[in-house]
């Protein structure tokens, strides 16, 4: 079987939005621009530093939070009662009310799917045989940003300090940092996220690991859990072993 790290598990910038509104606890029409804005602009330096050329939608959208952000920061002028100010954020709340829409009836389609699954045995199939794409699964949005956070702290703690700027080649390939993680996980039942990434190292091997962590947890080979919403994350064995053989992609280059 083979598997390859994709960036596109990544389900976009109005994702990671919706993520931060939720996360504040606030109605998506008062979105608290200036906490929102410096939290987005840190999630996607995370995203950069695994591939610069994945985050350009993010930066659009990160480019339209600070213009909105400048806005609502400068003093507002007098009007009368009977002129209506428009609201910065009126624009940007639509277009996340309506990815909101689509998602969530994207999500309840899916499960009706599953529940349809389970209820109704297959029948006979009477048609020939197709070629299906494989489609790769999906990381689920809320423990997907939850561990891009998390890594940005493992990015800012254990890091190596360069001197002088270089580039570091890293050619251990991915699925040897997951068997890596992998046994480590199932020989401690239970490892912090946090400690899974050793002190003091290259932006290479960091960046590596993580990549590693993202394919494990994506084909349920190991489990991230929080004792509490966006607390302290927990890494725990999957239910699937993981294969004997793997043929993932390595990282080639990282610049320090």
């Amino acid at each position: 079987m083979q598997f390859r790290v994709q960036l596109d598990t990544f389900s976009g910038p109005l994702d990671l939005l919706l993520y931060l509104v939720r996360k504040h606890e606030v109605d998506i029409s008062n979105i608290p621009v200036a906490r929102v804005t410096d939290q987005f602009l840190e999630h996607t330096a995370v995203l950069e530093q695994m591939d610069v050329d994945a985050v350009g939608d993010f930066l659009d959208l990160a480019s339209t939070l600070i213009e909105i952000k400048s806005q609502m920061v400068l003093p507002q002028q007098t009007v009368d009662a009977e002129d209506e100010v428009e609201d910065p954020r009126q624009e940007l709340v639509q277009r996340l009310l309506e990815f909101k829409k689509y998602r969530d009836a994207a999500q309840l389609l899916e499960e009706r799917g599953r529940e349809w699954q389970e209820r109704f045995p297959r029948a006979a199939n009477e048609l020939p045989p197709r070629s299906q794409k494989e489609q790769l699964p999906e990381i689920a949005g809320v423990e997907l940003w939850d561990l891009v956070s998390a890594f940005g702290r493992v990015l800012r703690d254990k890091l190596v300090k360069p001197e002088v700027a270089s580039i570091k080649y890293d050619d251990t390939p991915i699925h040897v940092y997951m068997r890596q993680i992998d046994q480590r996980v199932r020989s401690e039942g239970s490892v912090a996220f946090f400690d899974l990434f050793p002190e003091a190292v290259h932006k290479s091997t960091l960046v590596g690991m993580f990549l590693a962590l993202l394919e494990l947890v994506r084909y349920r080979y190991a489990l991230a859990h929080q004792s509490q919403r966006y607390g302290d994350i927990l890494i725990e064995p999957g239910s699937e072993q993981l294969p004997a053989e793997l043929k993932v992609s390595s990282v080639a280059e990282v610049v320090e």
